[in-house]
């Protein structure tokens, strides 16, 4: 299955990496050498496939351990320095195998190295698949917060092979399905109604429902990153938990105990219920979405739901990259398949810390 965005192609399927060879031969006609930049976690199997789909082409691999510890500039500017010494032009290729930080980190090279070199993003988590690759995003931490580094840059292709999701333990699959439960959430109350039925399938990896919930997300996100690329008002509805859920990773200081789609999970739960204080959705909508995440078994993250925890993580929302005063943005729900329109919600520290009270 091929999607055809407004600036770059992307492949979902099975064993959809196949199609790597042709597809790099026809975007990048000039291309000479390939430097691969890779999660040291991935399946030897599956980089392997992709080494004997570029076949002909000088390859040089780079294997990390992701981490937002390591997703900053000193990273960066190993890599670059890499490329550099290794005499990369802009018509060669950088390509992307991993998560996440990995899609993050090669983008931002792929950016700014030379002003920009041909990049192809070969996400390997549901959670990449479903979001962190789709809309040009790409960028670094700070000792300020997450993301404050960063660049828009699309890849020239993404290819979403669900093959390799098996490689996934079940935490990982619920932090991409976080994403799609989100897009579900501010979209699509029909696809919200499919995600309800089709849960366990999808966790499951069974492959229809699987590359349904993928193919639905992906077009849901495209709707409002082709629209408002550089973020400049529309696109900000993707954010919805997502000032709380960098503000509880930030808190946590990035830890691995605390995953990102983990964090968003609790975030559009705080979000929600925020809505429902504010009057802007009906309780309803908060019972529907506590129902479903009885079924991702996901006890172990409330603990980070006390007052003290999400109060003691305020400070960290004021240099998020919404807000455009002193005031804290929030993307709340209206109902199912309709978020609130960005800059309509602003609250003070003092009437956050109010109402976060009061959800207690």
């Amino acid at each position: 299955m091929k999607i055809e965005a407004k600036q770059h192609s992307i492949i979902i399927g099975k064993n959809s990496i196949r199609s790597l060879k042709s597809e790099t031969k026809k975007l990048c006609p000039k291309c000479k050498k390939i430097y691969l930049v890779t999660d040291k976690n991935i399946p030897r199997g599956f980089i392997g496939k992709i080494k004997s789909n570029l076949r002909g082409y000088k390859i040089y691999v780079s294997k990390i351990t992701p981490s937002e510890k390591i997703k900053n500039i000193k990273t960066v500017e190993h890599f670059l320095n890499k490329l550099l010494s290794l005499n990369f032009n802009r018509s060669d290729l950088v390509i992307g195998v991993g998560g996440g930080i990995i899609g993050d980190i090669s983008g931002f090279i792929s950016s700014v190295f030379k002003r920009g070199i041909n990049f192809i993003n070969i996400p390997t988590t549901l959670l990449a698949q479903v979001d962190s690759c789709i809309g040009g995003k790409t960028g670094v931490n700070s000792k300020f917060g997450k993301n404050l580094i960063g660049s828009f840059y699309q890849p020239r292709l993404v290819i979403l092979d669900v093959q390799i999701l098996k490689s996934l333990p079940r935490r990982e699959l619920i932090c991409g399905y976080a994403e799609i439960l989100k897009h579900a959430l501010i979209r699509d109350e029909k696809f919200f109604n499919f995600l309800k039925a089709n849960t366990n399938k999808i966790l499951k990896l069974e492959t229809k429902k699987l590359i349904e919930s993928i193919r639905k997300s992906v077009l849901i996100k495209l709707k409002f990153t082709e629209r408002d690329f550089k973020e400049k008002k529309l696109r900000m509805k993707l954010n919805f938990g997502h000032t709380f859920a960098h503000a509880l990773e930030a808190k946590n200081k990035y830890s691995n105990k605390l995953n990102h789609g983990e964090a968003v999970l609790l975030g559009m739960l705080i979000a929600t219920k925020i809505s429902v204080l504010c009057k802007v959705c009906s309780k309803e909508i908060y019972e529907e979405l506590i129902k479903i995440y009885k079924k991702l078994s996901i006890n172990y993250l409330f603990n980070y739901l006390s007052l003290k925890e999400i109060s003691s993580s305020i400070k960290f929302m004021k240099n998020d990259k919404k807000n455009n005063d002193e005031k804290i943005n929030l993307i709340l729900l209206r109902k199912v398949g309709s978020a609130s329109n960005p800059g309509a919600f602003k609250f003070s520290e003092d009437k956050l810390k109010s109402l976060i009270r009061r959800m207690f």
